[in-house]
């Protein structure tokens, strides 16, 4: 969610769109916000109830002219929204709802807040249903706009397949079978693990590329992971860690396992779609307004290994299915998920609802 934020802005940046950004001061996002040469307001905000840091926004909105407001965290309109009714502001306010909530929120004081946003972007079909579940919002006020992806730099044809192959020591024989994820309860690790066993029994030419680090305070989980994998005696799993060449090391991979119990969105699975890669992911939320099964993936049942592993055997059998699932994933990807396509659309959007439409 941080990094979409930073990516939103460069974007908007390209389009002549002067961009100003608060957050939280000695966060990563203000940390990495420094390389982009805008103006960054750092604002103290721990908590929901802050009323200096209130009054400091409301005053900043004044002064600054704007033409309007994208945040990408509800959390944040406990502090925007009272800066706005404070500076008697009626510039358009934004909110990209990228994560499911539990909890129903449509007391009078969420009402007020809500109330005050003029369009809301949710990242998939789940979190939409989620936001008129839990929120006091009109359906009329959402619209579907999911994150996107560079097809410039996932590209298959820009990128070098060999290069992670060569350096992993992988023949050009073996299938190699990948799963690019943080390591975190939920994932489906334990599942994909399960599958690799019982593929192992069949298939003689199987690698498995595991790529991710552990997401802070869950190295324990990692480990759990590895300790698993010894113990389905899985000699051919490569845990690659973090790696920063994302397009290359899916450009090395043949079949793409997505099992996530449960996924707002799933960036990972766009990424390899838009590398032609043919998928084995889970029915889960968010996938299916990716994924299309039969078409480019195939889906299995949410947490059923066994599923999971007759899928991928099908995967594995079929280098026809491989190909054609590929280049429709690819299409797909261009179609749906092309990040310039998508940032056109948020700023026609912004267009739209801004009452001074001459700025841009």
């Amino acid at each position: 969610m941080e990094m979409v934020t930073l990516t939103t802005i460069k974007k908007l940046l390209n389009r002549n769109i002067k961009v100003e950004f608060a957050c939280i001061a000695d966060s990563r996002l203000h940390i990495e916000a420094n390389n982009l040469g805008i103006m960054i307001h750092p604002l103290n905000a721990g908590g929901y109830f802050h009323p200096f840091t209130t009054i400091r926004i409301a005053l900043l909105i004044n002064r600054g002219n704007y033409d309007l407001i994208h945040t990408h965290a509800s959390k944040d309109l406990w502090l925007i929204v009272p800066a706005l009714y404070l500076s008697i502001s009626k510039i358009p306010l934004f909110l990209t709802k990228h994560v499911g909530s539990f909890i129903i929120k449509k007391d009078f004081l969420h009402w007020k807040l809500y109330k005050r946003i003029t369009k809301i972007f949710a990242i998939s079909s789940v979190i939409k249903n989620n936001l008129l579940n839990t929120c006091p919002v009109s359906e009329d006020k959402i619209l579907i706009l999911p994150n996107g992806v560079d097809m410039f730099q996932f590209d298959p044809e820009k990128t070098d397949c060999n290069k992670i192959r060569c350096e992993y020591k992988l023949a050009d024989d073996e299938i190699v079978i990948g799963m690019l994820a943080r390591f975190t309860i939920g994932k489906g690790h334990e599942e994909f693990l399960w599958a690799a066993k019982e593929l192992n029994k069949r298939f003689t030419n199987l690698k498995l590329l595991i790529v991710g680090e552990a997401s802070r305070g869950e190295s324990n989980y990692e480990d759990e992971i590895k300790r698993l994998a010894r113990e389905y005696k899985l000699d051919n799993a490569i845990f690659t860690g973090f790696r920063g060449d994302i397009p290359d090391v899916l450009s090395a991979m043949d079949i793409f396992v997505f099992p996530s119990h449960s996924e707002a969105f799933g960036i990972a699975l766009v990424e390899a779609m838009a590398m032609a890669k043919p998928s084995v992911c889970s029915n889960a939320n968010g996938i299916l307004d990716i994924a299309v099964d039969n078409e480019t993936a195939l889906l299995f049942e949410n947490k059923n290994a066994e599923e999971l592993f007759k899928k991928i055997s099908v995967l594995i059998e079929s280098a026809e299915k491989r190909e054609q699932f590929g280049k429709a994933a690819r299409l797909r990807a261009i179609k749906l998920f092309d990040i310039e396509m998508l940032t056109d659309n948020t700023v026609e959007i912004y267009r739209q609802n801004l009452n001074n439409l001459q700025r841009f």
